[in-house]
């Protein structure tokens, strides 16, 4: 599986950890940066550019998959959002990595980088590449009202305001 990684300067630590742990896991690793620490980095350029990497990838039929950090993870997972085709989660527990995948077939996960060690944050993402999209009928029809709204700006038979 390829992973596509990127982060801020709060995870730089435990983003270089996480690619060695993917890659010794038979993973191939693409880190979209930052490459070095700086405290007054910007996350939405490297998080955006891993995003859309995984959508493209996806659409090219290349299983892939992206973690984004940073210090609480929740901008990064916006930014992330704001990619046409990314579903990204926070994740915050073996629970939410688990659900973000069975029922919103997550492509993204954003973890809080001050918010876990190290171990937590490699069980997250274990947990989140290995588990499968159910594909029942209720989470694939939400999710293409998402996909129908991202697209569109509406939802057939249904109201927005």
């Amino acid at each position: 599986m390829r992973i596509h990684i990127a982060t801020d300067h709060a995870g730089l630590e435990l983003s270089e950890d996480l690619q060695s742990h993917l890659a010794i896991a038979g993973h191939e690793v693409i880190d979209h940066g930052p490459t070095s620490y700086d405290p007054l980095d910007d996350y939405p350029s490297f998080c955006i550019n891993a995003a859309q990497a995984v959508v493209e990838d996806q659409a090219s039929g290349i299983p892939a998959l992206g973690v984004v950090f940073g210090g609480s993870g929740n901008g990064e997972q916006i930014a992330a959002n704001k990619v046409r085709g990314v579903r990204a989660a926070l994740v915050w527990n073996v629970s939410t990595a688990e659900l973000a995948r069975e029922h919103n077939d997550a492509n993204v996960i954003a973890i809080g980088a001050r918010q876990h060690t190290v171990d937590e944050a490699k069980h997250f993402i274990d947990t989140f590449i290995a588990t499968p999209y159910t594909g029942e009928e209720r989470h694939a029809r939400r999710i293409a009202q998402l996909a129908e709204y991202e697209t569109t700006g509406s939802i057939a038979g249904h109201h927005i305001d």
